[in-house]
Formats: structure tokens, sequence, C-alpha cells
């Protein structure tokens, strides 16, 4: 394992050390108080900073494996879910072969809830945990890196530039395959960065990264070897919604959007503590694959992804208000009327929608509503 030391998870061997230099790393430790003490840690940061360490210490005694690790998330996993989802259902574990390795290439909608929910779906139904694959542009501070590594998350470099580019994505290609062959699922986003837009697309160079370790080879044959299998996620409640909507106002009003050092922070504490709603994981069919054009590869994984999206009356009522506002070009609204034709909202759903949408600024409300209008908008222009 030598050979992927600098991106692979941490192993069992590797925990007591990674823990113990965590609990006396300051800027975890402050982060932690600030997470569940915002007001207090600003008036007496050293107090909150013992008591932060003081709960940790308590609550990883005997964790000496990254199961046990993942045994302690999966507490933490069940209060988030009770408190922040109406509902958690899934779909497809059936097609699955426990004895077989996968990788889950998923659509992107959460930083971190996404992998964490098709994790707890595998974790409970008996399945081997996740290899999650996580960009370093999340990984600034040191301890984010410990933490991501000890719950098998593996570091995709997308820093790096050139030769080191390649160098790097034929390394973890390998280490993919490595995984796949040691019998460890994968979970991939389809594509850098997550669908702000409500569009799930799948980028065609992410399946040419995971072709290269064998690359001698036919690319059906390369992806074959990981039993590719797409796994959909249906949020009735996007927690990120206007953090979105408003990264997408400021890159069509000013050209581009810059993130601050806590713009990545924020989305994930938002997507985590934030209201979800209803929310469904749907595991596809694994991938027969019949061409090595990446494109046409790529469109069979959106189909998939879009066929098993599961929408809400949000999806519905985001679309009937563009629609009543001449917001849709000639061909959506021919779209959205055929949708909305034998749609009738829940009062409920109606009222919470209501009281969502006024939440969101004038200027942001159109991005807002495609965000969630597009699925709709996608499913029935493939139908």
């Amino acid at each position: 394992m030598d050979k992927f030391q600098e991106i692979r998870p941490y192993q069992d061997a590797e925990v007591a050390t990674v823990l113990a230099s965590l609990l006396r790393d300051s800027d975890m430790l402050d982060s932690i108080a600030h997470f569940y003490a915002p007001k207090l840690s600003r008036i007496l940061p050293s107090l909150t900073r013992r008591l932060a360490k003081y709960t940790l210490t308590k609550q990883l005694r005997g964790v000496d494996s990254i199961r046990a690790i993942q045994h302690v998330i999966a507490k933490y996993m069940d209060k988030m879910i009770e408190e922040t989802t109406t509902s958690l259902t899934h779909s497809g574990l059936e097609n699955l072969n426990p004895d077989r390795s996968y990788v889950f290439i998923c659509n992107h909608r959460d930083i971190a809830m996404d992998p964490a929910f098709v994790n707890y779906m595998l974790y409970h139904a008996g399945f081997e945990t996740l290899q999650i694959a996580i960009g370093d542009n999340l990984l600034k501070k040191p301890f984010v890196s410990d933490l991501m590594r000890l719950n098998k998350s593996f570091i995709v470099k997308r820093s790096v530039k050139g030769r080191e580019l390649l160098a790097s994505l034929r390394l973890l290609s390998e280490y993919i395959h490595h995984c796949i062959e040691t019998k460890n699922n994968v979970w991939i986003a389809q594509r850098e960065g997550r669908a702000k837009d409500g569009i799930d697309r799948t980028d065609p160079a992410l399946l040419k990264m995971l072709a290269i370790a064998h690359r001698k080879e036919p690319m059906r044959e390369s992806l074959a070897r990981l039993n590719i299998v797409p796994v959909t996620l249906s949020y009735q409640y996007d927690a990120c919604d206007t953090l979105k909507a408003q990264e997408l106002y400021i890159r069509a009003t000013e050209g581009e959007f810059q993130k601050d050092e806590g713009s990545d922070i924020r989305s994930i504490v938002t997507g985590m503590m934030g209201q979800k709603g209803a929310v469904h994981v749907a595991f596809g069919q694994e991938l027969v694959l019949d061409t090595d054009d990446p494109e046409t590869i790529a469109a069979s994984i959106d189909a998939q992804i879009l066929a098993n999206y599961r929408l809400q009356d949000i999806n519905y009522l985001s679309l009937q208000c563009l629609l009543a506002n001449d917001m849709l070009t000639e061909a959506e609204s021919l779209h959205a009327r055929r949708a909305l034709e034998n749609w009738q909202a829940n009062p409920a759903d109606l009222a919470a929608f209501e009281e969502r949408l006024n939440t969101v600024a004038a200027e942001l409300r159109n991005y807002w509503l495609r965000s969630y209008a597009n699925s709709v908008l996608l499913k029935v222009e493939a139908e």
C-alpha cells in the first residue's frame, strides 16, 4: 500500500496515532467547540476547547480501528437523520451482490451527505462500507484531511497541473481499481462539484480517469473491471438551495464566484444540519458496456440517475411558479404544461413551499426555483 500512501484512507494500525494527534489539535477542538457552542466559544475559548477535548476523549475511548470509528459515526448519523429528515428510504439494494464490490457513481447534490446516505444504507444492509473520493480542495486544514481519511476517504488531487496532474490521475485510477480488486466498494461523484442547478450530468473525463489504470485495454474492458452502478440521491429539500442560488446569481451578474475560506465548510455544515425532508437513495443496475465512447457511457449513467430520481411537490411547485411568471422558454413551457397536467399539490407541501420561497431574496428566486424545477423538465424531455 506504500504506493498509495499519500491518497489512501488510514488503516487500523494508524488509528490510535492519528486520533491522539487530533485530540491535541487546537484548530480541530476550536472548530468543534464553535460548532456546538458558537457564543460561548467566542467568550471562553480555552474552556470550550477543554470541554470539546474531554467529550471527544470519552466518546473515542477504546476506538482502535476504522470499523469502530464508523460505529461511532453511525450513531451521529442516526441523530442527524432523526432531526433533519422526515423519511429516509432506499431502492435497488436487492440488485447488489454482497460478494461483489462496486464503484458507485452518484449524482452530487451535497458535499458530505451524498456519500454519507449511500454509506448508511450499505452499512445497515450488511454490505462493506464505502471508500469515498474527496477533493483536496475540501481539505485545507490538516485535521479535516485526517478526519476524512479515518472515515475511509481517499484524496482526489485537484490542485495539481501538467505532468503532475497526469501522474495523479493515473495513481487515482490505479487506487480505485485496487479497491475493487481487494473487495472494497467505492463512492465517487459523477462530476467535480455539486449540481447547483438541479441538472445531473456525468463528466466523460471521469470515465477516462477510471479507465486509465488499464489504458492498453479498450475502455469498456477497463471500466467493466469496476462493476459500475449509478446511484441517485433525491432530496425533498436541498439544505444549501439558497447558497447555491446565490453562487449562480453572482456568476451570472459578475462573471465568476470567488469562494472565501469558509465557503466549503459553510456548505458542509448547512448540508448536514439543514432540513432535508424526504430523502431517497436509489441504487441502479450495474452498467453493461458495449462501447468505448465516454460520452455514450456517460449518457447511459445519466439515464439511470434521471430515471431513478424521485420528484416531490416542491419540484412541481417550482416549475408551476416559473411557468406562471413566464420564466420558461417556449419548449420548456410545453414540457411544464405536460408535467403539471395531472398533478395536484398536497396542501401541507404547498404551505411549506410558500414559506420557504418567502425567505429567498427576489434576485435569487429564478435560480432557486430552477434548481428544483429542472429535474421535472429533464424527466419530461426524456419521456
